[in-house]
């Protein structure tokens, strides 16, 4: 359902364009839930105080905000939107630019792997190793779309 409200700007574009077309995370994530921040996806956390309902409460519709970790792409955080919450620690994810090249990944499963089931703590299926990552990645908690300060 939500899916659908980023592909009219997909289908627009020319088709030789449209197969080029390369999403960055926050760029993806901001089109699809509607939350109106701008920025590396570690400033999303603070950027949304005061604007946005935050917690560690997954819910469709909501973005899930990594913190920044190491060196490679996830040194400026990453953003994906929840597509459908399976359990209190367990949910469907849509995001882009996860498994490289800009490419948009739809309904995977991320997992809460916190000791505590705050969400600080997340693990990521990775389509080509078709499974969860290995590595429990940091994350802020979720920014809900239906909220503006």
């Amino acid at each position: 359902m939500l899916f659908a409200l980023c592909l009219p700007a997909v289908a627009l574009m020319p088709e030789a364009q449209a197969s080029n077309f390369r999403w960055q995370c926050v760029t993806f994530a901001r089109s699809f839930s509607g939350i109106e921040i701008r920025g590396n996806a570690h400033t999303w956390w603070e950027q949304s105080a005061g604007r946005y309902h935050r917690s560690s409460r997954p819910e469709v519709g909501a973005v899930l905000v990594f913190k920044s970790f190491g060196t490679g792409g996830m040194r400026l955080g990453h953003v994906a939107t929840i597509s459908e919450v399976l359990n209190n620690r367990e949910v469907l994810i849509t995001h882009a630019n996860w498994t490289g090249k800009g490419e948009v990944d739809t309904n995977v499963r991320a997992v809460d792997v916190s000791p505590s089931g705050d969400w600080s703590r997340v693990r990521v299926w990775y389509p080509p190793v078709n499974d969860l990552g290995r590595t429990a990645y940091p994350a802020f908690g979720f920014i809900h779309p239906n909220y503006e300060g």
